[in-house]
């Protein structure tokens, strides 16, 4: 199924995750899409293993939690941010490196506190290598961290080709 991008999240300088400056992060970019799902389109490199050849498990984490722990920020007109309270993974494929991959996050409860989300990371085939679910804590940013937007080059940046949908399982 092929769906439609519906808006482009913004990248930081030195996320781990979505940095476009961090010698040692994903660069990944993060898109949402027409059916409330946010998804992850990310490559990672030999930096990025555990065993040879293979994506390490605290990256898979990290890329899950993320992509949940940004899929409320569909739901707002304001950046709503959260604090991961509770966080698990199950891992059911190796995960390889070197090929472009999709991590797919989602909202699945949200109460004025909290919010719940599900994900999973999926290899270029559409077998699900990895799923997530957390729970988050809603906390305005100016709680979480001395943020500067400008500094930390908070902004939408656009690629050459952009994609227009994205196919998922």
């Amino acid at each position: 199924m092929r769906l439609r991008v519906t808006r482009k999240q913004k990248n930081s300088k030195m996320c781990f995750v979505c940095g476009l400056k961090n010698p040692f992060g994903l660069k990944a970019d993060i898109y949402e899409l027409e059916n409330q799902d946010l998804v992850c389109l990310f490559t990672p490199g030999e930096e990025h293993q555990s065993y040879p050849g293979r994506l390490h498990g605290g990256i898979t984490t990290a890329v899950l939690d993320e992509i949940i722990g940004r899929a409320i920020l569909m739901n707002h007109e304001e950046e709503i941010w959260g604090v991961t309270m509770e966080f698990t993974t199950r891992f059911k494929k190796p995960i390889p490196l070197g090929v472009e991959l999709r991590a797919i996050g989602r909202i699945t409860k949200e109460t004025h506190r909290t919010f719940e989300g599900t994900g999973e990371i999926l290899l270029p085939d559409d077998t699900v290598a990895a799923t997530g679910s957390g729970v988050y804590l809603r906390t305005p940013l100016d709680r979480i961290s001395d943020f500067n937007a400008e500094e930390q080059e908070w902004r939408v940046v656009l690629k050459d080709k952009e994609p227009k949908e994205i196919a998922l399982r």
